[in-house]
């Protein structure tokens, strides 16, 4: 049995990992920076954590006590072209996804390595690998995340501690719905936004099913032995992720822009 840290649990795949370590016998701490949002969940331990707040996470860490499992999964999105989304819109978005992951990993790390081992979970996204129009940002933090995963894979790996990555496709969360969104509702960019509406349609996006399949990902990780270091969750990531790997990225493009017959 494992006491685990989960960010970001108000709804979406940390409310549903919560659950889903729960029912499996494990010990559960649930965060959400407004910790009302919390109430109805049957786990150990609710938290209030921010994780863009040194003092916040230090105390939510202490609090926590020792912590076998940290599940970074506290997430914004923000969308537009490169040219037009402010910079602060874009370093309040660096502060949750990437620096967020980093305060809560550097937070634990010493606790597991003194204990000779641990999990860390950080959850990214197709767009970890992959970026796309109007999602640059976005896909920039998971990037950084994922390059900081991979190094801890290395450094902390020598300590017995295991770095997980998480990538999901399309599933059904809160994400989209506090998305903030610039320079897409005039020209020159609003025609490419209309044209990713469409792709998003074409991909299945409106069908995309709930986040417990992510959650049984993450809690299947946990358990394991040896988890791999990156965990493609879902029919579309796993396509996706499988063809970025295989092809140079002319051909990636090609093949995607033929797939999803994008003229942009």
């Amino acid at each position: 049995m494992a006491r685990a840290l989960i960010t970001g649990c108000s709804s979406g795949f940390g409310r549903a990992t919560a659950l889903e370590l729960k029912a499996r016998g494990h010990e559960v701490v649930a965060t959400a920076r407004r910790p009302e949002t919390l109430e109805d969940l049957d786990v150990d331990a609710r938290l209030a954590l921010d994780v863009t707040d040194d003092a916040s996470v230090a105390a939510a860490v202490e609090a926590a006590g020792e912590v076998d499992a940290l599940v970074n999964n506290a997430g914004v999105s923000v969308g537009g072209p490169v040219e037009k989304v402010p910079l602060d819109e874009v370093r309040r978005l660096f502060e949750t996804n990437f620096f967020g992951a980093l305060r809560m990993a550097q937070a634990v790390l010493p606790q597991m390595r003194a204990r000779g081992g641990g999990t860390i979970v950080n959850v990214s996204s197709v767009n970890g690998r992959v970026s796309q129009p109007l999602a640059g940002f976005y896909a920039a933090s998971k990037f950084a995340l994922e390059a900081m995963s991979e190094a801890m894979h290395f450094e902390a790996g020598h300590f017995g501690i295991r770095t997980v990555v998480i990538q999901p496709g399309y599933f059904k969360t809160n994400l989209g719905e506090a998305r903030r969104e610039y320079g897409v509702e005039s020209a020159p960019y609003d025609e490419l936004h209309a044209v990713t509406v469409k792709l998003a349609d074409r991909l299945g996006r409106g069908d995309a099913p709930g986040p417990e399949a992510v959650a049984r990902a993450i809690a299947d990780a946990i358990e394991s032995d040896a988890p791999a270091l990156r965990i493609p969750v879902g029919e579309m990531a796993e396509t996706v992720l499988s063809a970025r790997q295989a092809m140079d990225d002319a051909a990636f493009e090609a093949a995607m822009r033929a797939m999803l017959d994008m003229d942009w």
